[in-house]
């Protein structure tokens, strides 16, 4: 009997798939979550008595801090978006399947980076 080449992950590969993004969604909402309410209550850092001469200082040290913290505000919505489009196409059946090349993604590059729509072949076609 020949050996065909598989075209999607089995539904016990797609579930053991599926709890590791769950998991990763947990933490990044939860990090997500941290990083928001730091934006909205900035002086939980007790910078207000600081004497008048740091002012000016703080707030532009502030106002760098507030851009990087919203930054990665972005960078992990951005995350949390991709984990939920990779359980779309788990539920779908087609996660895995690499969008360039129509062949499996490896499970270790899955394992890695479980939003990954590419292979490491056509990522590098990339460059």
């Amino acid at each position: 009997m020949e050996k065909t080449e598989k075209t999607r992950y089995s539904d016990s590969e797609l579930q053991e798939f599926k709890e590791l993004i769950q998991g990763k969604l947990k933490s990044s909402r939860e990090e997500f979550l941290s990083l928001t309410s730091s934006l909205s209550n900035p002086n939980a850092h007790g910078t207000e008595d600081t004497s008048g001469a740091y002012k000016t200082l703080e707030d532009g040290s502030a106002t760098l801090e507030k851009e990087q913290i919203n930054q990665l505000a972005a960078r992990q919505k951005k995350f949390i978006d991709n984990l939920e489009a990779a359980l779309v196409r788990i539920e779908n059946k087609t996660y895995g399947i690499c969008r360039e090349t129509g062949k499996l993604i490896q499970k270790e590059r899955l394992r890695a980076v479980p939003h990954a729509t590419l292979s490491m072949e056509a990522k590098l076609k990339q460059g």
